[in-house]
């Protein structure tokens, strides 16, 4: 088995949708999440915190600082992540077909 993360890239505006369309889509992932544990497929993740309280680590002029705000300043960003174990990149591509919101799909790297 191979192992891959499914980043989940999404607008943060989703946040604003009134309680009854959130508790909708926190449904979803849920049942998503329960079927792919009890199939052994998902093995961890969990939602990320707004990309307000990112921090991003960097080497500059050989000394590490520490700057406010994510990594890349864009509209969309990873809203959380999930590794799940399965054959190849073709199954891969399945179950992140079957999530019900927007995935970048990575093979982790084994050494």
């Amino acid at each position: 088995m191979t192992h891959y993360m499914l980043l989940v890239v999404n607008d943060e505006s989703f946040r604003d949708r009134p309680k009854p369309e959130l508790d909708a889509i926190y449904g979803e992932v849920t049942r998503w999440s329960d079927e792919m544990t009890r199939k052994g497929i998902l093995k961890g993740g969990s939602q990320l915190a707004p990309k307000r309280t990112a921090m991003t680590v960097r080497r500059v002029n050989g000394e590490m600082k520490v700057f406010d705000g994510p990594f890349i300043e864009s509209k969309e960003h990873v809203g959380g992540y999930m590794l799940i174990d399965v054959p190849d990149l073709d199954e891969a591509i399945r179950v992140a077909k079957s999530f019900p919101a927007t995935v970048e799909v990575r093979p982790t790297v084994e050494h």
